[in-house]
């Protein structure tokens, strides 16, 4: 990891060919010529903060509780340990919903972003595909998106794949061009988790909106890091991760508008 770090900050040297030096040479090249400091307490600085992130000690505090003393079944509905559990769960819930402009009634909490996107591409598909059988995604979404477009595929559905151009962008108006009668469902990540470009959500929705498509975005990489509305950008469906902005593993959320039904069931 430390390697391809370094790779990225000093491009293309003598350090990253066959006859590179030892990590120690790296560090000491990286920090003369770049002057970054790149370990800290003997371990090497962690550059990989858009695939996870460290629980932040706030966070820990509030769980804390939950783990040790208030560890009640929140669908137990007879007792104290229940309601208390259920009270935190619904409180979390509204935290969520507000940090994207939405109905708490429209927060479903997951094990992370590629079970809501699985539940969003392939929940939209089934229920949908006696009538519109068309979904359209890109073709640099998250592998657990393009593999449940594939599976979709598999189960008889079409699928577009829309091409980006040279900044990573898709071309709206592909994407008015690929939308049919019988179009169900749009999938386009908002931050690509790989270049960090930022795709015309807002603009996307509208389109869907016009067209009676509904819309998905995966915004596993923005939430938290730019303000995301899923009213002001006309979105339907949305995947977060709580570990991609210093939250628990295994920890996710998916809001859904009351009208995309067939969706599932939150299992807590």
């Amino acid at each position: 990891m430390l390697r391809r770090g370094i790779g990225r900050l000093v491009g293309r040297s003598r350090w990253m060919s066959s006859e590179a030096g030892n990590t120690d040479e790296m560090v000491q090249h990286l920090q003369k010529t770049a002057n970054i400091e790149v370990s800290l307490g003997g371990r090497p600085v962690y550059f990989d903060m858009q695939a996870t992130t460290p629980l932040d000690p706030r966070v820990l505090d509030q769980m804390l509780p939950y783990l040790v003393s208030k560890y009640g079944n929140p669908h137990s509905k007879t007792h104290y340990y229940g309601w208390d559990s259920e009270e935190a769960v619904e409180k979390a819930r509204k935290s969520v919903a507000d940090l994207i402009n939405a109905d708490p009634k429209e927060i479903i909490f997951t094990s992370g972003a590629t079970e809501s996107n699985n539940l969003a591409v392939k929940g939209v598909g089934n229920f949908y595909k006696s009538r519109k059988n068309h979904i359209i995604t890109t073709q640099t979404e998250h592998k657990c998106v393009l593999d449940s477009c594939r599976v979709m595929q598999q189960q008889g559905l079409e699928v577009t794949y829309l091409p980006v151009n040279s900044e990573g962008l898709i071309d709206l108006e592909d994407l008015k061009k690929a939308i049919r009668p019988t179009t169900s469902l749009f999938s386009m990540m908002t931050v690509n988790n790989e270049i960090g470009v930022i795709q015309p959500v807002a603009e996307a929705g509208e389109i869907c909106r016009k067209n009676g498509v509904f819309f998905h975005t995966d915004a596993a990489q923005a939430v938290g890091k730019i303000k995301m509305d899923v009213e002001e950008m006309n979105i339907d469906l949305m995947s977060i991760s709580g570990h991609k902005l210093y939250g628990p593993k295994g920890r996710g959320y998916a809001c859904s508008e009351a009208s995309a039904s067939g969706l599932g069931k939150e299992r807590v």
